[in-house]
C-alpha cells in the first residue's frame, strides 16, 4: 500500500484551504493520500515589523523548504507570490496547478470611497490605509495622493478584523485570498482593482508545489501542472529575478496572452523611508514569449525615470 504524502503547511486559514485543496485534488485526480503537517514560518512568528523592515526573503517558504530538505514533509503548498525566485538545491517546483484573480482588492469603510480622474481609488486625503506590501504603497501614494499609509500585518481575517474594528479607513488585499476564505465583508465597501488601476504581484493569485528533486514518491504530481497558467506566471517571475528583487521590491506585473503573444504590463515604484511620498514607472511588452517581454519591459524600466533601480 503506498504510503500518504506528508504536505507541509503554514497554519494560517488561507494557507491550510490551499493546503486542503490540493490535497484534495491529488485524491480525486492522483488517487494519493496526503497528511498535513504544520510548519510555522519566520513571517508567522513576527506579527510586529513591517515587511519592509524585516531582513531576507522567504518569510513565508524558508522553513517550509528546509522541511523539504531534511525529509519532515514530501511536499509544500506555497502561495507563488511568496516564493523566492531563486530555488533551493535539491528542491524544484513540480507544479504550477491553478491561477485564480490576481487583482487586488480595497475594502474601505462603508461610504468612503469617492473615486475620480484624480484619485482613482476613490479614497480621501488624509485616510488611513492599511497595506503590508511596499508595491501597494507605492501604487496607492501615487493614485491617491494625501492618504497616509501604515504597516498591516497578521493573516487574512485578521486584517479584515482590524479594518472593521476601525483601525484603518481603508485596507488592500489579495482578492484570491478573501475568496477563498469566503469572509463576511458585510458593512465594508469593496472593490476589485483592475490591472488598469494598480497591478498585481508577480504571480499573485497562483499556487505552487515544491518537492525535492527527483524524488519517486512525489513524481507522479507534475500532472497537476497548467502549462499556459504557467507561462504567464514565469514571465512575472521572471521579470522580478532580472530586478533582483524578492518581497522588498515594489515591483508590480501581470502577463496575459492572446493569440500566441504574451503581454506583460509591469509597475515599478520607489518609496521614501517612511512611506510618505512614491513615484512609479509603469511599461509594457508584447513578445512570442515570456522571456522575450520580460526582457523588454526590464529594458523599458531601464530607460525610465526609475533607472537607479534597475540593476
Amino acid at each position: 500500500m503506498t504510503r500518504p504524502l506528508v504536505l507541509g503547511t503554514r497554519g494560517s486559514d488561507l494557507a491550510l484551504w490551499q493546503a486542503r485543496r490540493m490535497a484534495g485534488r491529488i485524491h480525486d485526480e492522483l488517487g494519493r493520500e496526503c497528511r498535513l503537517e504544520i510548519v510555522k514560518t519566520q513571517g508567522d512568528r513576527i506579527q510586529n515589523v513591517a515587511f519592509h523592515k524585516m531582513e531576507g526573503k522567504g518569510f513565508f517558504t524558508k522553513e517550509l523548504q528546509l522541511a523539504l530538505v531534511d525529509g519532515t514533509v514530501d511536499l509544500v503548498v506555497h502561495s507563488l507570490k511568496d516564493l523566492p525566485t531563486e530555488e533551493p538545491e535539491g528542491l524544484e517546483v513540480v507544479a504550477i496547478p491553478e491561477r485564480t484573480t490576481a487583482a487586488d482588492l480595497l475594502l474601505a469603510r462603508s461610504g468612503l470611497l469617492e473615486p475620480s480622474a484624480a484619485n482613482p481609488l476613490g479614497v480621501p486625503p488624509g485616510s488611513v490605509v492599511g497595506t503590508s506590501s511596499l508595491r501597494r504603497a507605492a501604487q496607492v501614494l501615487v493614485l491617491a495622493p494625501g492618504v497616509r499609509v501604515t504597516a498591516l500585518r497578521g493573516n487574512v481575517p485578521t486584517r479584515v478584523g482590524k479594518l472593521q474594528r476601525g483601525d484603518y479607513d481603508a485596507i488592500l488585499l489579495a482578492a484570491a485570498g478573501v475568496s477563498r476564505l469566503g469572509l463576511d465583508l458585510g458593512g465594508l465597501e469593496v472593490v476589485e482593482l483592475p490591472p488598469e488601476v494598480m497591478l498585481p504581484a508577480p504571480g499573485q493569485g497562483a499556487l505552487a508545489v515544491e518537492t525535492r528533486s527527483g524524488d519517486p514518491h512525489t513524481a507522479g504530481l507534475a500532472a497537476l501542472h497548467d502549462a499556459p497558467v504557467a507561462r504567464r506566471v514565469g514571465a512575472e517571475r521572471l521579470l522580478l529575478q532580472m530586478l533582483g528583487g524578492g518581497c522588498h521590491l515594489p515591483l508590480g506585473c501581470l502577463a496575459d496572452e492572446d493569440g500566441g503573444v504574451l503581454r506583460l504590463t509591469a509597475v515599478l515604484g520607489e518609496v521614501d523611508e517612511e512611506i510618505t511620498h512614491a513615484r512609479v514607472a509603469r511599461v509594457a511588452a508584447a513578445a512570442p514569449t515570456g522571456e522575450a517581454a520580460a526582457r523588454a519591459c526590464h529594458a523599458a524600466l531601464a530607460d525610465s525615470d526609475l533607472r537607479a533601480m534597475v540593476p
